[in-house]
Order: structure tokens, then C-alpha cells, then sequence
């Protein structure tokens, strides 16, 4: 029976989600662990023209990345893959074998024609030449075929199926094998690469491991954890413990655990991967990770709503990534517009020469409650919570213009007790009497990821009205919580999209709040902050 080896890329796919810098003592320790484990190829990383740096899995040849191959392989062989957009061929060394045995040459469709010859140079250099077709299903079968006659010519060490976009199924998976198995020249082998979009990578893995066995040898790429950017890939233990329980393979599957244990929890310490809906959704569309991963930091997105904006910017665009076209389309979502000259007029009658305290679920909001209420006290405010209900300090109207937390109060008996004041975006059947509705789109302002940031919505829509004073509580920052601190009032308010960059987060409401107080129209209105804050500085104008 010919064989199906195992090829782990965690160290290239992987790198994806730590900017490529795993740092030396992981990297080492990782190709030690993978290599007593028996795996057949070891991806070490990139070779890329820049990019370089310590501790990164970077590399500009073989020379470059050797420090990192033991001089005893046990024989395992090293691969590196080569985007054609970003790899000059002109700097590979020839292969030594002491240094990497194969690289893995990546391109687009597009660009398939002018990588052959970085093909060429690859293999005429000694490398073993893997190909590896960005996203394979994007092919037509006449496509295909005819790009599989050329690369006979060249007779490569493997064809890859790349699922890109973690879209396939095994139809799909089936039918591409057939024409390829059919129509490449029987030396070579055929591998496969999976992502996880849709919880199929590794039954898809093991049905090509049953798909190959007695018609062509085969190569199943694979990560330790299924780490990968998105959703990730197949996680290496799991289809090498396939392999070791039904077809008495000799990958230790003891070394693997302790390789994961030595480094693994660090590393998902340090970023985060695995199946989620939007990436589903990606999968379902055939779309960048990327796209979805924008369009999840808008707060009052549905996931249904991710699928409409992909679908409607075409096949093409959401194979890459147009920011400034996710963002058009998001917009264009939500400009079914209202006319909200009732909801203003109301508000301006009841604001009008007031105090207001908009009252934001930071933690802070319930650490100082005796300071929020002797501050609401002395000066007769308004009280507007933001996107919550407190349990302490009464509310004269709760602000909601996030979906998840509408979804969330919505059957708390205090919040449907409260006036509201609804954003547009929040799309609610049978909006009660209490209710007062206000456009979304006049509220946001474009040019951050967090254009429908709550509080500076509500700060905008204050400033239409005739308000004496606007006083900010709970409105604290963003901060890591894996030190135990929660950033909310409750634990169950904590959101994992803060968790992945709260400093990046933290930088862009500075931004947005500088902004506000630089244009906003009611500058009579004196703004102050009655709890510590990250961004207090801003309109205190004490910037460090």
C-alpha cells in the first residue's frame, strides 16, 4: 500500500497570528518535540525578500534558516513555503541537505503562469519542489487540468489541494482528487492543506488519508492544536492518532503531548484560533479570514449580516481583503434611514438646560457607586446608562445601540420597565411607546474600526441638545483580563473581541474622543468625568 505522511506547518501557519515570532527557545523546542514525534515533514517557516528579525520563522534561504535544523533530522525532512508575491527566487542557495530539504512554492491563480519558472529555479537548485495552488476550488476543471499539463513538464516533488478558505466538502474533495490523481504524472505526490471553517479539516483529512491508500502517496498538512489563522487547521495529534490507531503509522503520539504541553498553552496565551460563526460564515462564502475578522468588531452586526455584506461584494473581492469596501458596505446595511425629528424633539424638551450623567458599564461604575450617586445628587443630572442596567443607580433612560447587549437586557424586568433610547441599527419589532428611536447613521463618524463605538454615538447625539453639563462615569478602558481584573461591571458582560488588542482598542477611542471634543457643536456644555478614566486626559487637556 503506498503510504500518506504528515507534514506540521505550526510554525508557518501558526506564525500567522503572532506576527512570525515565536522566539528561538519555542522554535528549537518545537522541531525537537515534532521531530522525536516521527513527523515525516517539518515546515520551519517563511522565506521571504524582508521581514526578518529574532526569534521570527523568517527567512531569506537555507543558509539563514539552518540554525534552526539539528543536525540529526532522525529523518524527518524540512520544508519552508514561498509566496511568489513576496520571495525573490534569485536569493535561494542551492539545498546542501544540511539545511532545508523542500520548499513549498505558493502563488494565486492569477498568478500560476509566471510561478512556474520560480518552480523551475526551485527544483534546478535541489529543493524538492512542493506546489501548492492558492485556493484550489477556485478553479474550473479545465483550468486545472490545463495547469497540471505544464507542471508535468516539471515533474514536481508534490501538488498540493489547498482549501484556502476552509470551504470544502468532501464532494469537493473527491472530485479534485480524481482529476488530479487522473492527470499529474505519477512521481509526484499529492498533498493537502485544510482550514477549519466549517468543523470538516480533520474528517476531511482523514478521508483523503482513506481516499489515496493503494493510488498515489500522499502528504496531509497539519498544526499542533489546530493552530492557524481563523479557525485553524488540522490539529496534528488528532489525524496522527488516526493514522497511528487504524493504519499502525509510528508517530509518538506521547512526544506530541509533550511538545504540547511544553509550549502550546503559552501560545494560546499569547493569541487565540478555532471555529467560531463568523468564520463559518467565511467558509460558506469562500472569504479571506480577514473580512470576517473586521466585520465581527462592529458591535451591532449580525452574523447573517456578515453573510449579506460578503455575498454582496462578490466572489473576487472577499477572496482578499478591501477594508474601505467592507466598511461602504456596512454602511450601505445600515442606511435604511428613519426620519427621528419626533425622538429629538422630545429628548431637546426633556435635556434642555440639564445636567446629564451618561453612565458606561466599566468597572468603575460599580466600584465608585456612592461617588456616581452623590455626584447625581448634588447636581439634579439626567442619567442615561449606556447599553446596561445598573444594579444600584436608577436610570432615566437606558441608551442601546449594540445588538449583543440588547439581546442580552432585553428580558431583564428593569430594562423593559425603562425608557429607552434606540439607535436605528437595532432593527426591533414592535418598539414600545417608551422608546425613543434616533439615527444611526447621523451618530457615527467613519474612519475607525470602532465607528459605532456606544458612548461616542451618545456623546453625539447629546450634543444636539441645549445640556448645561455632560458628565462620563464607568467610561474606564480597556485592559487585558487574564490578571483576573474585569473591565465591566459584570463578568458577564466581557466581550473576547476586547481581549485580543485592548491597547489597540484603548489608542482608537482616545482617537475618537480627541475627535469629538475637537468638532462637537455644544462646546457651552461643560464636559467632566466623575470615575477615573484611561481617556479623562482628553478633554482635560493634560495629554502626555
Amino acid at each position: 500500500m503506498n503510504t500518506v505522511s504528515l507534514l506540521d506547518c505550526t510554525l508557518r501557519d501558526g506564525a500567522y497570528l503572532l506576527d512570525k515570532k515565536f522566539g528561538d527557545n519555542t522554535i528549537y523546542g518545537l522541531i525537537d518535540g515534532l521531530c522525536k514525534a516521527r513527523i515525516d515533514y517539518i515546515e520551519v517557516g517563511f522565506f521571504q525578500d524582508n521581514g526578518f528579525g529574532e526569534g521570527k520563522t523568517v527567512f531569506k534561504n537555507s543558509g539563514d534558516a539552518k540554525r534552526f535544523i539539528p543536525e540529526d533530522k532522525k529523518g524527518c525532512c524540512f520544508t519552508v513555503l514561498a509566496d511568489y508575491s513576496r520571495y525573490s527566487v534569485e536569493n535561494l542557495d542551492l539545498c546542501t541537505g544540511e539545511s532545508i530539504d523542500a520548499v513549498r512554492e505558493c502563488f494565486f491563480k492569477k498568478e500560476r503562469f509566471d510561478a512556474l519558472d520560480a518552480c523551475k529555479a526551485i527544483k534546478g537548485k535541489g529543493y524538492k519542489l512542493f506546489v501548492q495552488p492558492v485556493d484550489i476550488l477556485g478553479y474550473s476543471d479545465k483550468e486545472l487540468i490545463e495547469f497540471i499539463e505544464l507542471l508535468n513538464e516539471i515533474e514536481p516533488y508534490c501538488l498540493s489541494i489547498v482549501d484556502t478558505f476552509g470551504s470544502m466538502f468532501q464532494e469537493d474533495l473527491h472530485r479534485i482528487f480524481e482529476i488530479i490523481n487522473h492527470n499529474l504524472v505519477p512521481t509526484c505526490k499529492i498533498g493537502f492543506h485544510s482550514h477549519n471553517n466549517m468543523q470538516l479539516s480533520n474528517a476531511l483529512s482523514q478521508e483523503f488519508v482513506r481516499m489515496v491508500s493503494g493510488k498515489r502517496e500522499g502528504i496531509v498538512d497539519s498544526t499542533l492544536c489546530g493552530m492557524g489563522r481563523g479557525a485553524g487547521n488540522t490539529p496534528t495529534e488528532c489525524i496522527a492518532h488516526y493514522m497511528v490507531s487504524q493504519y499502525n503509522y509510528s508517530y509518538d503520539i506521547d512526544a506530541l503531548l509533550d511538545v504540547i504541553d511544553t509550549y502550546m498553552d503559552n501560545i494560546k496565551v499569547r493569541c487565540s484560533w478555532g471555529y467560531s460563526i463568523p468564520y463559518f460564515v467565511a467558509g460558506c462564502y469562500s472569504a479571506h479570514v480577514n473580512n470576517v475578522e473586521y466585520l465581527t468588531r462592529k458591535n451591532s452586526i449580525h452574523s447573517k449580516d456578515m453573510r449579506y455584506i460578503l455575498n454582496k461584494i462578490g466572489s473576487a473581492a472577499r477572496k482578499r481583503y478591501n477594508y474601505d469596501l467592507l466598511e461602504k458596505t456596512y454602511i450601505e446595511l445600515l442606511s435604511l434611514d428613519i426620519d427621528d425629528t419626533f425622538a429629538l424633539k422630545n429628548l431637546e424638551k426633556n435635556m434642555s438646560n440639564k445636567n446629564v450623567l451618561v453612565l458606561v458599564p466599566g468597572n468603575s461604575a460599580a466600584a465608585e457607586t456612592k461617588k456616581i450617586k452623590k455626584y447625581i445628587s448634588e447636581n439634579d443630572s439626567i442619567v442615561i446608562s449606556v447599553n446596561f442596567i445598573h444594579d444600584e443607580i436608577k436610570s432615566d433612560y437606558v441608551y442601546m445601540s449594540n445588538l449583543k447587549r440588547y439581546q442580552y437586557w432585553k428580558n431583564n424586568s428593569l430594562f423593559q420597565k425603562s425608557k429607552k433610547i434606540f439607535t436605528s441599527n437595532l432593527i426591533i419589532e414592535n418598539v414600545d411607546e417608551s422608546t425613543l428611536v434616533v439615527s444611526f447613521i447621523k451618530l457615527i463618524k467613519c474612519g475607525w474600526e470602532s465607528l459605532d463605538n456606544s458612548t461616542l454615538m451618545l456623546l453625539r447625539l447629546l450634543d444636539l441638545f441645549n445640556i448645561k453639563e455632560i458628565a462620563i462615569a464607568g467610561f474606564d478602558g480597556y485592559s487585558y483580563t487574564n490578571d483576573g481584573k474585569l473591565n465591566y461591571v459584570s463578568k458577564f458582560l466581557e466581550l473576547s473581541s476586547v481581549a485580543v488588542d485592548p491597547i489597540k482598542l484603548n489608542k482608537e477611542i482616545m482617537e475618537m474622543l480627541d475627535d469629538y471634543v475637537e468638532t462637537r457643536q455644544n462646546k457651552k456644555a461643560k464636559l467632566i468625568f466623575v470615575t477615573e478614566s484611561r481617556f479623562q486626559h482628553c478633554i482635560n487637556g493634560d495629554k502626555q
